[in-house]
Parts: structure tokens; sequence; C-alpha cells
């Protein structure tokens, strides 16, 4: 007979190995220079938190937490790299990605004192709530919501600031399957339904400006605006 103690033991140990490796994910995104290598870490990304999200459903008997592991699993692993695909054109994923403002190194730097400043900001959290709701899940998710914002920040590239938005959503939700168990399923088809919108719709908008310019580097696009609206630099010194 399988003891019960250990059954717990082994199931925490697997989520923390789920959520050092999804730490992770969020530091390769970070430092990824290759849209088509951002798109494959948030794929992964998105595993590993349905991951997390099933073994916290075994461990506490949480149906729900199963159905947010099987919408992550069909919408961030699988719907929502099919329409970024199907909607922008390939030699966006192709091509080296080098626009961003800070160099790899500085980023990773700044990234690593934000995920130790998640920690420090969630320890409050994590003593004000009971301890069957305490684990890895609420400081790594943190860092993973801090991260994907970096991203938004320092990218300037449409593809990746798009992964940022969504990396960010990742990190959110992978501290929310540890607080909030019990979250209706429907609302976790409600948030991917909007999130597979969003996608569509901004892939749609990449490829436009990319057949029309050449490029999805974000400057680029106010600068096509400013032409379009006859009110670049010149005319508005005037």
């Amino acid at each position: 007979m399988n003891d019960p103690v250990i059954t717990l033991s082994v199931l925490d140990s697997l989520n923390m190995l789920a959520g050092g490796l999804f730490l992770l994910t969020a530091f390769g995104i970070v430092a990824t220079r290759q849209a088509k290598g951002t798109l494959t870490l948030f794929i992964t990304q998105s595993m590993l938190l349905a991951v997390s999200a099933f073994l916290l459903g075994l461990r506490h008997g949480s149906w729900h937490l199963y159905g947010v592991a099987l919408v992550n699993v069909i919408a961030k692993a699988v719907l929502i790299p099919w329409v970024l695909r199907r909607t922008v054109r390939e030699e966006v994923y192709t091509r080296r990605e080098i626009d961003q403002v800070l160099n790899i190194p500085s980023s990773l730097l700044i990234s690593l004192a934000l995920a130790i400043l998640a920690y420090f900001l969630t320890v409050p959290l994590q003593q004000a709530v009971a301890i069957e709701f305490r684990g890895p899940n609420v400081p790594i998710g943190f860092a993973g919501l801090f991260l994907g914002a970096y991203t938004l920040a320092v990218r300037r590239e449409a593809v990746p600031l798009l992964i940022g938005l969504l990396a960010m959503e990742n990190g959110a939700f992978f501290a929310a399957i540890s607080l909030a168990r019990t979250l209706p399923l429907l609302v976790e088809l409600a948030i991917a339904t909007d999130g597979l919108i969003i996608v569509f719709i901004t892939g749609v908008l990449i490829r436009a400006v990319h057949q029309h310019i050449g490029t999805t580097e974000v400057g680029a696009m106010a600068r096509l605006k400013e032409r379009a609206t006859g009110e670049g630099p010149e005319e508005a010194g005037q």
C-alpha cells in the first residue's frame, strides 16, 4: 500500500521541478533573440503550466485544475502557435531578432533581480495564506509575470512582444492555480478564448504591416504611422 505522505511528497517535488523549468523558460524568453525560439519557449512554458496544474489537481483532488491543464494544452500549446504560424509569415520566425533596448547579459542580470524581487514580495502573501496553499507556484508565477513584463519593455519586434504578453498571462495563472484551486473552468475558457482572439487579430496586423514595410519592428510601425498622418518629426517641429 502506498503511503499517502510519500505520495504527496513526490507530487510536491514534481511540481517544484515543473516550477523550476517554468522559470527557466521565462529567462529563456528574455535571452532568446529569435522569434521562433521565443515561440518554442512559450509552448514549453505553457506545457509546464499544464503539468503543474495537473499535479496540483492530483494533490488536492481538484477537477477544476484538471480542466485548467487541458485548456492550457489545447489553447496555448496548440491553437495559439498554430494561429501565429498561419497569420504571420515564416520569414518573421527565421530571421534573427536583433532589435532590443538592452543586450542579453544586462537583460539576464535585470531578470535575475526581478526574480529575486518577486520572491521577497510574495513572502508576506505566502505567510498570510493557509499552509496548504503554500508552495513554489506563487513566487515563480510572480517572477514569470515580471519577466514577461520586462520582455514587453525591452523588445521591439511585434512577435516577441506578443509572446511577452502571453508569458505574463502564464505567470499570473501559474500563481493563481495555487491560490485559487476552485476557480471555475468557465473563467479559464473565457480567458483562453479572449487570448486566441487577441493573437489572431495581432497576427493579421503583423502580417499586413510586414507586407507593407518589410519588418515588424515597432519603431518602424510608429514611423509608418507618422508618414501616414503627415506628422513626422519635421512637421511636428513646425
